[in-house]
């Protein structure tokens, strides 16, 4: 039981949890930003170009309402909403990851002298140019 509670405070202390809570709570406010962007710019404009229809308002009723009881719809407009949003936060993830990825090709790229290389990188191209030089000398007896 020692281990375990060694192994977790291990875990929160070398910053594993906290990136993780970092990375939640700005997503948590990137959400609410794209979700604003969506409802306050994206749609308007659409429902000019719909005759004025809102979107997050559109449903298929199946039941309508009563005296007695609620009415019972398929709120699809604003399933539209959130598909819309996903759509921008997915893509925006996209050309994120996609730049740090161009950005970590070009750090482990040990020719590239724009970016400093990580050391380990260096000592491992360091080290298979010598086994490629061991290689050929070893080919030529």
């Amino acid at each position: 039981m020692a281990s375990f509670f060694q192994e977790f405070k291990n875990f929160a202390i070398k910053g594993n949890m906290i990136d993780m809570a970092v990375g939640i709570v700005i997503g948590t406010a990137f959400n609410n930003v794209i979700s604003t962007i969506v409802k306050k710019i994206v749609m308007p404009p659409l429902s000019l170009l719909t005759d004025g229809v809102n979107l997050a308002n559109k449903k298929y009723v199946l039941r309508p309402a009563s005296g007695t009881s609620e009415e019972i719809a398929i709120g699809y407009g604003e399933l539209m909403e959130v598909l819309i949003d996903f759509f921008i936060i997915a893509f925006t993830i996209f050309v994120v990851i996609k730049s740090i990825n161009r950005f970590k090709k070009k750090a482990e790229d040990p020719k590239d002298k724009s970016v400093e290389t990580p050391k380990d990188i260096q000592l491992l191209s360091n080290i298979k140019k010598l086994m490629e030089e061991q290689n050929a000398l070893l080919k030529k007896k």
